[in-house]
């Protein structure tokens, strides 16, 4: 059962419809949308629902599904069924379209038909077409319409001779002009012509006595005749015969066709449904595309757990003004399952009612809605509104009597199969009676079970949401600082209307307000100071939350890249001291060969002085061996020259570091190196050779990249004491670049107090560097002054 009568009108549902309809290529499919209508059928919904959700996958996946305006034949079949009628070529025409677009549909689901069962099943109602039919109309209608020359033997003789008798006029014509046109009959810049389907010359008035012929016409001022000469008369006599002979063969052979066509008629009135049938889904499954639209989870059992629903028609508005919507999420089931909404006017209330009111008529006339696919819903049986101003003239009824009328019938027939959404509950009368008689009526309908949502300011009612199972209250989110709604459900406690608060905020008048909180009550102030200081604490909280999540996320990040570095270490150490060992051993092996041997020439000279000192000047130079050379290992570039453009290699020249130029502006120059990104001047740059760059990621790639040595290695402590000022300042440039480069957000420069000179010379410099957020002297007890605090972007 549906209320009120005009409900879809209430719930825009006909805005749906036309929206529907403007994604169909026919009539036929615009007919469907008409017949659009409410069901409370499992199976139908369901059948409904995945016929367009297999159909949106099509759309999806980019296979190409039969798609093209067609007609409605059924008229053109209801006159082929009469006896000696015939269809004529465009006739013809529109059926052989229909029949080769059911053809490109049968070929689809042969080859895809697993994909899509519940599509697939539609084909029942062409399995008793005759698909040799479109082979019989396409040996007599060509691709424009016409009758083809060789749909008979007579017609292609009569074809043939019409085009001889054709060319034989415009020889004779042709003649005949060439000579009235050297005589100057004619008149200048006119031709051959037709009239009256006929080829005539033109003609001057005055020279019309001068030739044999047939005036057929003569021109608006009369000063030209069109004139059929005597010789041509013939000739155009018998094109015109034959033309008739053509028309009566093109009957004959129509006649036959339309005969032939006559006890398939059924068949193909089939599948004319079937075509019509077929573009009504594809309009539904691209509305649903437009509208990001899914398929939830039809549940048998009472629930309606819906997440990041969205009204569509509100979001095709705000996407048109480049604004995004607010998504609501929504759960009635079991003890919860009348959400009573309160909050302050235009903070959402109406909508989020009208937005669940909408998806669900939606759902239930087999349409996709705008929810998340994991969403679940059932189906109702009644449905019931009462939404808006319903004053009746008609019957002398006020806003409030036709408010009660609804509640009536609500508590009539309302049971557990029935939904129902109530806007501003109780209002229009008096709010002392009005709240009362709504109270009433609400606790009637929760013992009869119902599911829905209901919106209103009336304390009373949130009241009783909160004190008896099977209601809950839910709160329309609003930021009382900025005087704004937030346009979010939030469901599990009541909302404040915020009156006293926006009128304080407006500006009026603190006796007024005092009044006006006497008046209410103390009781009634403090409940609603209480709403208030808790959605204010709720805007607080969240944003802590967010901030605390923002920093686990970082946390998380640093403890990875930690372990990543610990992991690294520990596996660079262990082959290390593989390495390490091994050498030793096999330095060790050696060395014992050599003093055995060294021992061995010593015995067998009988420890004679000269051979002794020979062998020992032989071990020494093998200890001299086997002690590698402590070199420091000062890598070499090939340096490049010319400007530093984008893209270049560069070697820094403070650390030697290599890196690419990502960007350049005036002095300065965006560098990255691996991972990191700095900007540094480009004095302190030099341009290599791109092959060095290769080489260096090359390098980082086979993991023995050095920014983990670096990180090991950096000080976040720089000492400058005793330091001269030229000295200093490529010192803290380096320390900030190096810091900046390893991600280090806090660095300690030391420059001592003294006469400030340091600090001075550090400072102006730290002043210039883009890395630097801030700076600050130490605590007092760790040097004051004499130290200053860096910290990086």
């Amino acid at each position: 059962m549906l209320y009120p009568s005009n409900l879809e009108q209430k719930i825009n549902f006909q805005k749906i419809k036309n929206l529907i309809k403007e994604e169909c290529n026919s009539s036929l499919g615009r007919d469907y949308v008409e017949k659009i209508s409410f069901s409370s059928d499992f199976s139908l919904v369901q059948k409904l629902l995945d016929q367009t959700d297999e159909f949106k996958k099509i759309l999806e996946s980019g296979e190409s599904f039969p798609s093209s305006s067609i007609s409605d034949i059924n008229p053109f079949l209801e006159k082929a069924r009469l006896e000696g009628t015939f269809l004529d070529e465009e006739e013809f025409h529109e059926l052989k379209l229909s029949l080769q677009m059911v053809k490109g549909c049968l070929n689809f689901f042969a080859k895809h038909g697993d994909l899509y069962p519940s599509l697939s099943q539609l084909l029942g109602l062409v399995i008793d077409l005759d698909m040799n039919l479109l082979k019989e109309i396409e040996k007599i209608i060509d691709e424009k319409g016409q009758i083809r020359s060789n749909a008979s033997k007579e017609l292609q003789l009569i074809r043939s001779q019409i085009i001889y008798e054709e060319s034989r006029l415009r020889k004779v014509m042709d003649r005949i002009f060439k000579e009235v046109r050297a005589k100057g009959f004619t008149v200048d810049d006119i031709g051959i012509t037709i009239r009256s389907g006929r080829m005539v010359i033109p003609i001057a008035a005055e020279n019309k006595r001068k030739i044999r012929g047939f005036i057929h016409d003569e021109s608006s001022t009369g000063q030209t005749v069109f004139m059929e000469p005597e010789e041509a008369l013939d000739i155009n006599n018998e094109i015109r015969d034959l033309e008739y002979m053509e028309r009566r063969e093109i009957i004959r052979i129509l006649t036959e066709l339309t005969d032939r066509i006559r006890p398939f008629i059924p068949g193909l009135k089939k599948a004319t449904n079937f075509l019509g049938l077929m573009d009504f889904i594809r309009a539904k499954a691209k509305f649903a595309q437009k509208t990001e639209s899914n398929k939830p989870q039809l549940e048998k059992q009472r629930v309606l757990i819906w997440s990041k629903a969205r009204h569509p028609l509100l979001e095709l508005v705000l996407k048109s003004q480049q604004k995004k919507i607010v998504p609501l999420d929504i759960r009635l089931e079991g003890n919860e399952r009348i959400l009573v909404i309160s909050g302050p006017n235009a903070g959402g209330k109406s909508v989020s009612l009208k937005t669940v009111a909408l998806l669900q008529y939606m759902l239930q006339c087999g349409l996709l809605i705008p929810v998340h696919p994991d969403s679940k819903s059932t189906l109702f049986q009644n449905f019931f509104i009462d939404i808006g101003d319903e004053q009746n003239l008609e019957n002398d009824l006020s806003t409030y009597s036709s408010h009660l009328m609804s509640m009536r019938h609500f508590t009539e027939f309302a049971n557990k199969k029935t939904i129902l959404f109530i806007d501003e509950f109780g209002t229009g009368t008096e709010p002392q009676f009005g709240g009362a008689i709504a109270e009433g009526v609400l606790l009637d309908l929760n013992k009869k079970g119902v599911f829905g949502v209901i919106t209103t300011h009336y304390g009373n009612l949130k009241q009783v949401a909160e004190k008896n199972p099977g209601m809950i209250n839910g709160a329309m989110r609003y930021d009382v600082d900025k005087l704004t709604p937030m346009y979010r459900l939030q469901i599990g406690k009541p909302g404040s209307s915020f009156a006293l608060e926006i009128a304080s905020k407006i500006g009026i008048h603190e006796e007024i307000l005092s009044y006006a909180k006497f008046k209410i009550g103390e009781e009634r102030v403090n409940y609603d100071r209480l709403l208030t200081k808790l959605e204010n604490e709720k805007n607080q909280y969240q944003a802590l939350l967010s901030e605390v999540t923002k920093k686990d996320k970082l946390l998380k990040t640093r403890l990875q890249e930690y372990n990543q570095l610990k992991e690294t270490l520990e596996q660079s150490k262990k082959t290390i001291l593989q390495e390490a060992k091994s050498q030793a051993k096999q330095l060790l092996d050696q060395a014992n060969q050599k003093i055995e041997t060294t021992i061995r020439q010593i015995k067998e000279q009988q420890a004679e002085k000269e051979k002794t000192k020979e062998a020992r000047k032989g071990l020494e130079e093998f200890k001299k061996t086997i002690q590698p050379e402590k070199k420091p290992i000062a890598p070499t570039y090939k340096k490049v020259s010319g400007e530093i453009e984008i893209g270049d290699a560069v070697r820094v020249k403070d650390n030697g570091a290599i890196a690419e130029v990502l960007n350049l502006r005036n002095k300065e120059a965006d560098i990255s190196i691996g991972d990191l990104k700095s900007t540094v001047k480009l004095s302190r740059l030099e341009k290599i050779s791109k092959t060095e760059l290769k080489k260096e990621s090359k390098t980082r790639k086979g993991g023995t990249y050095l920014p983990n040595q670096k990180m090991m290695d950096f000080s976040t402590n720089l000492d400058l004491r005793g330091k001269r000022g030229e000295e200093v300042l490529p010192m803290i440039q380096n320390f900030i670049d190096e810091g900046h480069m390893l991600g280090i957000k806090e660095l300690r420069i030391v420059h001592g107090k003294g006469d400030g000179i340091l600090r001075d010379i550090t400072r102006n410099l730290l002043r210039t560097m883009p890395p630097v957020q801030r700076m600050q002297d130490e605590h007092a007890d760790r040097g004051g002054a004499g130290v200053t605090l860096v910290s990086l972007k």
